[in-house]
């Protein structure tokens, strides 16, 4: 028998109907793996993330970029104090974004999308708008 949440975590069902690629699910997937349930933030590496999910650090980092344009995630620099006191680029910090805002974003993409593909088709036939 499974204890709710023990060994286990969330995995939305909508991320299935947003056309995400497995790549981008399984970036994802680690960083939901890794969220502080109060902060919904996380700090792993490129390299980390790679290691878990078997990508290179590159790949990672593409997904990594396409679920924040997706608004997934948001991704915030930071930065570390070494103990001889210089100031260095620490790992981001990943945001997960509740998903329903996701999806609200994901609808409103394709509604301007479509938007804008009936504009370019009536200009095409000549219709006026």
């Amino acid at each position: 028998m499974r204890e709710a949440y023990k060994n286990y975590f969330p995995l939305p069902n909508a991320i299935f109907s947003l056309n995400l690629c497995p790549g981008e699910i399984a970036v994802y997937s680690y960083l939901l793996h890794c969220e502080d349930r109060k902060t919904y933030q996380c700090y792993p590496s490129y390299k980390t993330i790679g290691r878990a999910v078997g990508m290179s650090t590159n790949t990672v980092q593409k997904y990594i970029f396409e679920l924040a344009d997706k608004g997934f995630i948001t991704i915030e620099s930071t930065s570390v104090i070494t103990k001889s006191g210089q100031k260095r680029n620490g790992s981001h910090r990943y945001t997960i974004r509740p998903i329903q805002e996701v999806v609200n974003l994901y609808h409103q993409r394709q509604l301007r999308k479509l938007e804008q593909d009936t504009a370019k088709s009536r200009i095409a036939r000549g219709i006026a708008v």
